[in-house]
């Protein structure tokens, strides 16, 4: 284990990870309101650095960090913060994952930090520490062309373990994701082209997932939509915002949405989107149910038949919406459970919520099979083997394993019916009403501004990059600057700008 000391003067030379005692240290944040028991975990961490690469590093810290002349450090946590809506906490969604590239891209590039480590580092905070790690193994995975398991492996030396993230659900949670499942989808919606960030609209990502304009996020570009069910007219209603089908016309008409899929009952008349010139399916089951067989497969018997992109919506537009786009992606991507769970909620934070999600995994190997048998008769490659294994894998699957899910669903319907949609509150409504609540971050930094904070880090201290309001600071900062190079410029001869 290095001092400090030691660990600056070998930087250069891109040394192994290590730890370092905070014990002694008098940064050790103590709140008022924490235990003995807690204060005492805190003061026995270790501050632990990671070597990413040999100029990119990131750290668990217990202890403010101070500046240095080869050092910058930056912090993500209250900059890029997940809007739960109960006791879930991550992943971030992919705007932030695309805002932290572009910050690591551009400190990498940085004429002023060509010689300085590059340090991200967060805090005790255990939910913070997940989401931190999240961004960076994302950026290992997607620029540095790292593999799921070599960016897992980095973020998990000696001991260190971050909690896993889990559902939306009001209640306990049963089911979890891990930072490894979430690699794995980012790798696989690179592969898949789910995503490219040389081309990703961040405006138009951040603008529509927005409750008051339209509550939608683009799962697979130009093929599936997940959004928020519109109703029969656009107002703002028991705080949350209602949208007309006339609302998402023009949208879906630019984008070459041709069909509409409804998972609720009736909140609209479906001639509104028909008479426009698209196709409307009605696939209802329960809010916060999972689906019965006969309805996942007239879901992908729709959604392999059209052509265009596909709309699928429910209440809120993420439980039941994202267990029938997640049964897509297992067939035709042979992605897991896990890792369609994961890229919904990288896509739609707070997709896929209790039971639904072992409704996935049950569906996993059928869907598998199911995809594996769809792609090898398109190649003309159909046998009776594979056709008599795969039917008998799927009449196992359904009649144990589904049968007994569905059963219990009906047992527990009760707790999320949309059979009173006047008197009852159903999961959908409590979603979306929350959704709908947020506020627009006010610490959000926009990307115009990092290019300031990496002109000025030679000039500015790491205590204002760390502190909760450090953007504004740094804000401050530039215009103080920028007034006094303006007022300079003035007083010369010559006058204007050069």
């Amino acid at each position: 284990m290095k001092r400090k000391s030691e660990r600056r003067s070998s930087w250069t030379t891109a040394p192994p990870c290590s730890r370092r005692s905070s014990s002694t240290s008098p940064g050790v944040k103590k709140s008022r309101s924490s235990t003995p028991q807690e204060l005492h975990r805190l003061e026995q961490q270790d501050d632990l650095y990671l070597d990413i690469t040999d100029r990119l590093c990131f750290a668990i810290l217990y202890s403010r960090p101070k500046s240095a002349s080869n050092e910058h450090y930056f912090s993500i946590d209250n900059e890029l913060e997940y809007e739960n809506f109960y006791a879930d906490f991550g992943p971030l969604n992919l705007a932030m994952v695309y805002r932290y590239c572009c910050k690591i891209n551009k400190k990498l590039k940085s004429i002023t930090m060509l010689r300085k480590k590059i340090i991200h580092f967060t805090g005790s905070d255990q939910r913070k520490q997940a989401n931190a790690a999240f961004l960076i193994g994302c950026y290992m995975v997607i620029y540095l062309g790292r593999t799921p398991e070599d960016a897992y492996r980095t973020l998990i030396f000696g001991d260190t373990a971050y909690i896993p993230f889990r559902d939306a659900a009001y209640g306990s949670c049963s089911f979890y994701i891990t930072l490894l499942d979430c690699f794995h989808a980012v790798r696989k919606a690179m592969q898949y082209g789910f995503f490219n960030f040389n081309t990703f609209n961040l405006d138009e990502y951040e603008h529509y997932e927005k409750a008051e304009n339209g509550d939608f996020n683009w799962i697979i570009p130009d093929r599936f939509l997940a959004f928020c069910g519109p109703h029969s007219k656009s107002r703002l209603e028991s705080g949350y915002h209602q949208h007309s089908p006339e609302t998402y016309i023009p949208y879906f008409k630019n984008h070459n949405v041709t069909t509409i899929i409804r998972l609720n009952k009736r909140m609209y008349d479906a001639k509104r989107f028909t008479e426009a010139g698209f196709d409307h399916h009605d696939l209802f089951f329960p809010d916060g149910s999972t689906p019965a067989e006969s309805i996942v497969q007239e879901f992908l018997d729709i959604c392999e038949s059209v052509e265009g992109a596909i709309a699928v919506h429910c209440k809120a537009g993420l439980g039941r919406t994202g267990t029938l786009i997640g049964c897509y992606l297992m067939k035709h991507y042979r992605m897991t459970a896990a890792e369609s769970i994961a890229w919904l909620r990288i896509c739609r934070p707070g997709s896929v919520i209790g039971p639904q999600q072992q409704f996935l995994v049950m569906k996993q190997s059928s869907l598998w099979l199911e995809g594996d048998y769809l792609r090898q008769k398109l190649r003309g490659q159909e046998n009776g083997p594979l056709r008599a294994a795969f039917s008998k894998h799927l009449s196992d699957v359904d009649d144990i394993s589904i049968s007994g899910l569905e059963n219990q669903d009906k047992q527990e319907s009760e707790l999320y019916s949309d059979d009173d949609e006047i008197n009852g509150v159903t999961q959908g409504d409590r979603l979306r009403t929350l959704k709908s609540r947020r506020q627009s971050k006010a610490n959000t930094i926009p990307l115009a501004l990092h290019s300031f904070d990496e002109l000025l880090d030679d000039q500015c201290s790491v205590q204002t990059e760390v502190t909760s309001d450090g953007w504004l600071s740094r804000a401050v900062t530039f215009l103080d600057r920028l007034l006094m190079w303006l007022g300079i410029r003035r007083a010369q001869p010559s006058g204007g700008l050069s």
